[in-house]
């Protein structure tokens, strides 16, 4: 009998004739070969023969998809895209994701024309304006959206918005108004329609108008100015709930309006008196370096009161930089002011999340022991307010943090000192964990979140399976009413360390993430009838709106949200600083510096 079809040959060579042949009438009972059976040269042939057709089809792809490419060469890479460095990235718009931003914003301004003309507040769901006082509103959303809309080249909008400010806007009101938000949003926005205008003198006149009645807030005995201002009295009006306190923040980010306003009209006082801030914060600065979010109002020191990047805390840092950049880099003391608290804010603040090392801000919340004294807590709480400072530590890592004026696009590691390139990096990884809130149902990021720490490893087990592992919201439990921290409030702080850190880099990244944050507002915050609302929680779908547009919509969000997708010289990162409201000012110089 001769031996089985399947027997395993040993070589080609040693294997009797008469099996050979059975075998051949026989193939589908063969097994597979051994490898010392290959006809390597075969093989070989058909890889050639492969190859061509392989390259072609991969010469095709990159051709046709360079964005797709360059997204996976930037996640693979990583950090190695930072060490390349080109100093000739085109930054064109992609005037298709423009223009879509564009239709957004005459979508939520014409609803509010068309329901709330003239009211500070807009309230898209039952179609209503609501004012800030009995007394009547000064226009907020008007003059909060009219740089917006000039940028825009919404040339009828801009005709009627004028229109109203010449003839209604009016500030001789006897209401009590929030200092700090008046000049933010209605002397900012006046003064960049002033620039943006050529030099309209009615945005000038009016600009003056609303600081003089402004500047009643610093008669304190510090100097530092009070929360609240009736603007038909003139007078300042303390917190009710904390007299003698100010917010750090408030007070500290009135400067860049002030000392433009200085600049254009030649009147001294209002530079003075930002700049005389700014000197008492300095003479009270803590060990850290850091700013807690209370200031005694007349004494003008800091009380003991929680140290964060959020609420009451995030834009003094903001304009430490923005006052070195707005008179052109010629201030030191600013700059120093600057380096100084970013040092503090990697000393104290930064943290890595327990379990993917994501990098987030924490917050040092003040406590007195049983022998009274002042300790402090970190606490790992972030805000949505926060997510500004990714963007602003990479633009600060090319100025403060630069061996030279003007660095390559992205900066090449050379270029940098040691805490430059520390910044940059930092920034970047911020910017990631602020898109990483945005991993919700909805795709738009929480108010407030919390980053699991050490403490919290016991109860990751029983956490939901959608709540993430590295952060989570706060009370936002299945079945629940949604905490405030589970709200998207139309926030622009996210979209706005995207537009920086395009402008600085180039990668295409920041688009597309831009783009995946203006499509879920599309989805989820658009009010049928026109404009856009809040919702009440980002992990709920379809979603729930509170009947809320935010003026900050208009003037920031969609605002960043269209240059980021403009071309890069329009409104470039050298020429024109944006007070914390996204309302631009040009750089300029000054023969005069900071007197401390």
């Amino acid at each position: 009998m001769s031996e089985p079809t399947t027997r395993r040959r040993k070589t080609k060579a040693s294997q009797p004739a008469a099996e050979t042949k059975k075998q051949d009438e026989s193939t589908a009972k063969q097994e597979v070969p051994e490898t010392d059976d290959i006809d390597f040269s075969v093989v070989q042939r058909y890889i050639k023969l492969l190859w061509i057709p392989l390259m072609i089809w991969l010469g095709t792809f990159v051709y046709l998809n360079p964005d797709s490419v360059q997204d996976l060469a930037s996640d693979w890479l990583g950090d190695t895209l930072f060490s390349s460095g080109y100093s000739a990235v085109d930054i064109t718009a992609d005037v298709e994701k423009r223009d879509a931003v564009v239709n957004a914003f005459k979508n939520a301004w014409g609803a509010y024309e068309r329901d709330a003309m003239g009211c500070d507040e807009y309230h898209p769901i039952s179609k209503k304006g609501s004012n800030l006082t009995e007394a009547g509103g000064i226009g907020y959303t008007v003059v909060d959206a009219l740089d917006t809309i000039m940028m825009m080249g919404l040339k009828e909008e801009y005709a009627r918005a004028r229109k109203w400010v010449e003839e209604k806007l009016d500030f001789e009101k006897d209401g009590e108004f929030n200092t700090f938000e008046t000049t933010i949003r209605v002397l900012g926005g006046l003064l960049s329609a002033y620039h943006l205008s050529g030099g309209d003198k009615l945005y000038l006149d009016r600009a003056v108008d609303v600081a003089d009645r402004i500047m009643s807030t610093f008669d304190t005995p510090s100097g530092l100015p009070l929360p609240m201002v009736n603007l038909a009295k003139r007078v300042g009006i303390p917190d009710r709930d904390y007299p003698h306190l100010v917010s750090t923040a408030e007070v500290s980010t009135l400067q860049l309006e002030l000392r433009y306003l200085s600049i254009l009209t030649g009147e001294d006082s209002y530079w003075d008196k930002a700049e005389n801030v700014m000197k008492l914060i300095k003479r009270s600065r803590t060990p850290h370096g850091l700013a807690s979010i209370y200031l005694h109002v007349e004494g003008g020191q800091f009380v003991p009161s929680a140290i964060r990047l959020g609420s009451r805390g995030d834009s003094y840092y903001e304009y430490l930089l923005k006052q070195f950049i707005q008179t052109n880099q010629n201030e030191d003391v600013f700059r120093d002011m600057y380096d100084d608290s970013v040092q503090g804010i990697h000393d104290h603040l930064i943290q890595e999340s327990e379990a993917r090392k994501m990098i987030y801000t924490s917050e040092l919340v003040p406590e007195r022991n049983a022998q009274g004294q002042l300790l402090w807590k970190l606490v790992p709480k972030q805000d949505h307010l926060v997510c500004f400072i990714g963007g602003s530590l990479m633009l600060g890592a090319t100025l403060t943090g630069a061996y030279e004026d003007h660095v390559s696009i992205p900066p090449k590691p050379k270029e940098l000192t040691e805490t430059g390139q520390r910044d940059w990096k930092t920034g970047v990884e911020l910017i990631k964990t602020c898109m990483d809130t945005h991993d919700t149902q909805t795709g738009l990021s929480p108010e407030i979140v919390h980053f699991r720490i050490a403490s919290d490893r016991q109860h990751l087990d029983k956490a939901s399976s959608y709540a993430p592992i590295d952060w989570y919201i706060k009370g936002a439990g299945v079945g629940e009413f949604p905490p405030y921290d589970a709200r998207y409030m139309l926030r622009p702080e996210t979209v706005e360390s995207l537009f920086i850190a395009y402008r600085l880099t180039g990668d295409r990244k920041y688009r597309n993430w831009g783009w995946s944050i203006f499509t879920a507002i599309e989805k989820h915050c658009k009010v049928a009838s026109g404009g856009y609302a809040t919702i009440v929680n980002v992990d709920e779908v379809p979603a729930r709106l509170e009947d809320k547009m935010e003026t900050f919509f208009l003037s920031e969000t969609l605002k960043y949200l269209f240059l980021l997708f403009e071309d890069g010289d329009v409104f470039p990162l050298d020429k024109y600083v944006f007070n914390t409201e996204a309302h631009p000012f040009p750089i300029f110089e000054s023969t005069r510096r900071a007197r401390f």
